[in-house]
């Protein structure tokens, strides 16, 4: 589902990412103004309770995820750099949407509760993504789990606008206590995968 919703809008940003080449923007440059737009929209409007503005405005800077890469790919200039960067300030826009979210329920939102599921999402999603980067950096693959960032996301983004379309904060409360569950699922399940190639490894003895 992910994979078909990338593909749509890819065609829909080609033409902006197109612009950006030719009045000499960077891939990098994209990435690093996205970021900045994400979280702005995250940590400025979701601690004073406007949940649908901070959705609005952070999704809006969510497709510089797509034009970034889309931009890289078309000029043959991807490179190890700019994979690293992007990686890295993913986390940090992933954490602004969790951050903003726990001030909100600290604040106008006032629930402990949720505020520590805030917490276990944001602490879970980033378990996730370096258990998978460790994992590589070893030698060994764990692109594997129930939530992956893409999913995280948009599901997050997604419910928070339909609780403050439809003033159901029932709606957040629900996705924020699947994606704790779900989070921290698939570090279980990284882990596991992780365990199972180095036991193997392990079993077939050194190599001759």
């Amino acid at each position: 589902m992910m994979e078909r919703f990338r593909a749509f809008w890819t065609k829909v940003i080609s033409p902006i990412a197109h612009l950006l080449i030719r009045l000499g923007v960077s891939a990098d440059v994209v990435t690093l103004v996205g970021t900045v737009g994400l979280s702005a929209g995250a940590l400025i409007f979701f601690p004073q309770g406007m949940l649908l503005t901070g959705v609005l405005v952070a999704t809006a800077f969510v497709f510089s995820d797509l034009i970034d890469g889309y931009m890289a790919r078309s000029q043959g200039k991807s490179s190890k750099f700019g994979a690293f960067l992007d990686s890295t300030l993913d986390r940090i826009g992933d954490g602004a949407i969790f951050i903003g979210l726990s001030l909100y329920f600290a604040g106008p939102g006032d629930s402990t509760l949720y505020l520590v599921l805030c917490l276990v999402c944001l602490l879970m999603g980033a378990v996730t993504s370096y258990a998978r980067a460790k994992a590589e950096g070893l030698g060994y693959t764990a692109k594997v789990g129930i939530a992956e960032r893409a999913d995280r996301l948009v599901a997050i983004l997604v419910m928070t606008g339909l609780s403050a379309i439809f003033d159901l904060p029932i709606l957040l409360h629900v996705v924020l206590w699947a994606l704790a569950v779900a989070s921290t699922i698939t570090v279980i399940q990284r882990v596991w995968v992780v365990r199972r190639q180095a036991l193997a490894e392990v079993a077939a003895g050194p190599v001759s």
